[in-house]
């Protein structure tokens, strides 16, 4: 039974990729991280007594504190943080329940080194150039940058802006053989699961046109396309693709078995 103050790891997992996250703060020791060095899916690192610094970010957001084991450092520093009128709990079983359960840890030399991270590609995006803000938002920096420029240019933007080339040959995250740039981010960021990788499966056919590999995939592509041609303004396309990923996150994690159909029974 979870504690008092205390949120679960699966009922944590089932908020990690959607609009009601929590902010996540990892608060463990350098030798308990040495021991693990991967984190919960979006997670910022603060030293537990120092975690008051962050009361402006967090002051309106639920928080989980994960610490080790889900003890005295996560438990101190959560009841610091409800001193300032923060809503934080504490991860029931910390770090060891959560790699326990097998649960999505993304590795630390794989996070971005800065905590608004920065991303660049090509300009006007149909579907990856998308979808892979979307992952990044809900699972590794909710903080994240877009900058959408000219193709030719992408390379020198991520150069002399610190950004992270992505959906570019070459780029850190690029389509192998048939695989496409959000099946590289799930590689790298191990964020591997179920609903990811069915959402995966729809993204790429629709991205690389192989519509028999669901059939969702023509339907996605058909989105795409319209939200391309509505928006002029690339980062106003992305604000309007987000809530579609959710829904489809949200399907592949919940809904992929129901079905619609007409009843003639019915007035509506």
């Amino acid at each position: 039974m979870v504690g008092f103050n205390e949120i679960s790891p699966p009922q944590l997992m089932r908020l990690i990729g959607t609009t009601d996250a929590p902010a996540i703060v990892d608060v463990r020791l350098g030798d308990d991280i040495a021991l693990n060095p991967s984190s919960v899916p979006l997670a910022i690192f603060c030293a537990a007594d120092k975690v008051l610094n962050l009361q402006a970010e967090l002051q309106d957001r639920p928080v989980v504190v994960v610490c080790h084991r889900g003890k005295k450092l996560s438990h101190g520093a959560a009841a610091l943080l409800r001193t300032v009128g923060v809503r934080a709990e504490v991860l029931e079983g910390g770090m060891e329940a959560w790699r326990a359960l097998k649960l999505p840890s993304i590795p630390l030399n794989a996070l971005p080194n800065d905590r608004r991270s920065r991303w660049v590609t090509r300009h006007r995006p149909k579907i990856d150039r998308l979808a892979c803000p979307w992952l990044i938002r809900r699972f590794v920096d909710p903080n994240a940058q877009f900058l959408y420029v000219p193709a030719v240019e992408v390379e020198e933007v991520a150069a002399r802006f610190k950004a992270t080339a992505f959906d570019m040959p070459g780029g850190a995250f690029s389509h192998i053989g048939d695989r496409c740039s959000f099946d590289a981010m799930l590689d790298s960021f191990a964020l591997h699961s179920e609903p990811l990788d069915h959402m995966a499966k729809v993204i790429r056919g629709a991205d690389t046109n192989t519509h028999a590999l669901a059939p969702e995939c023509a339907g996605l592509l058909a989105i795409s396309v319209g939200l391309s041609r509505k928006f002029k303004d690339d980062l106003a396309q992305l604000e309007a693709a987000l809530p579609i990923y959710d829904a489809l996150y949200h399907w592949a994690r919940d809904g992929r078995g129901e079905t619609h159909d007409w009843d003639e029974g019915q007035s509506a």
